[in-house]
């Protein structure tokens, strides 16, 4: 009987991703401020799908094409020539239940593109907000996962090493990890996990800092709150769907 457990690897950065097996494992693509995490909360309060886009230019595109929603972020804004961003506080049930939401931001779908093009088995994406429907499909589906975080602009950042940390507690038992950057992971979120909020905040984190200058605290504080929507959100054909039936399935 074969009892070799998959592997489980982080990347801190994009710029890190030419350095793994990308097209042997699912990779977890996590971009906590905010992309995952607003993808987490329209697909839950009923958005059909979410298209996630490279450009402003394909945005708006695809969403005159198929009469969606279209929104995105550059450096932290809403970016120029859409009417809607990146704060999950935008997509309550009654605006995005039933349409699709067409989203291109700085860090996080340019890193899903990555992923896709280097031919990755399969992509699914993670916040705090879904934690555990990322977890529980990893821990079922018995594959090498790779955990991706957006970053910013390259740059290592705290919250996305934070969830991968969070992933990495949880799902452990169930993985073979020799990874440094997965130490360190796991290790920032144990000193972290009683406030993530404050740790980060306390650290003075850059992306703390670029966003409380837009006062957007609170957006920071429900990224940080685990399962507040708890979908799984997997990428097939083009799209981002809720799939919340895939772990029975699989189990």
């Amino acid at each position: 009987m074969n009892t070799t457990k998959p592997t489980l690897y982080t990347c801190l950065s994009p710029s890190l991703l030419e350095l793994y097996d990308v097209s042997s494992s699912i990779v977890v693509i996590i971009d906590v401020f905010r992309a995952t995490s607003t993808i987490a909360t329209a697909l839950h309060n009923g958005a059909k799908s979410v298209i996630p886009v490279a450009t402003v230019e394909e945005c708006i595109r695809i969403g005159k094409q198929i009469e969606g929603v279209t929104a995105g972020e550059r450096d932290g804004q809403v970016a120029e020539g859409l009417k809607y961003g990146n704060s999950p506080f935008e997509y309550s049930k009654d605006f995005i239940e039933g349409k699709t939401l067409v989203l291109t931001t700085t860090n996080g779908t340019k890193l899903l593109h990555m992923a896709l093009e280097k031919n990755a088995k399969e992509v699914i994406t993670g916040s705090f907000p879904n934690l555990s429907a990322v977890c529980d499909f990893l821990i079922a589906q018995k594959q090498n996962v790779l955990l991706g975080c957006a970053a910013w602009k390259n740059k290592v950042n705290l919250e996305d090493t934070l969830f991968a940390g969070a992933v990495i507690d949880r799902v452990k038992d169930h993985f073979s990890i020799n990874c440094d950057s997965s130490s360190i992971a796991a290790s920032l979120y144990e000193e972290a996990k009683p406030d993530l909020y404050t740790f980060i905040k306390n650290k003075n984190a850059s992306h703390y800092h670029r966003l409380s200058k837009f006062g957007l605290q609170k957006d920071m504080q429900y990224c940080l709150k685990e399962d507040g929507a708890n979908v799984l959100s997997l990428y097939k054909d083009g799209k981002l769907m809720s799939s919340p039936q895939t772990i029975d399935n699989l189990a």
